[in-house]
């Protein structure tokens, strides 16, 4: 599984970084960022997941 953020709709809420700081980081502004180019490894996939699920602006997403 690989994820990405769609910086343009971040809001900087951070739910993603609070719910799976081993996937996400935050930068100097407040947006989210993928970590490991966005590589879940297979034990935090549900992680993942959940952090999409729990995006208010649905800025993150499944990459192709």
């Amino acid at each position: 599984m690989r994820i990405q953020i769609d910086s343009d709709k971040c809001q900087g809420h951070n739910r993603c970084y609070a719910l799976a700081p081993e996937l996400f980081d935050v930068d100097d502004y407040g947006s989210a960022l993928v970590l490991n180019e966005g590589i879940v490894p297979a034990e935090l996939e549900d992680k993942a997941r959940l952090a999409i699920a729990n995006c208010p602006e649905f800025a993150i997403s499944e990459a192709d």
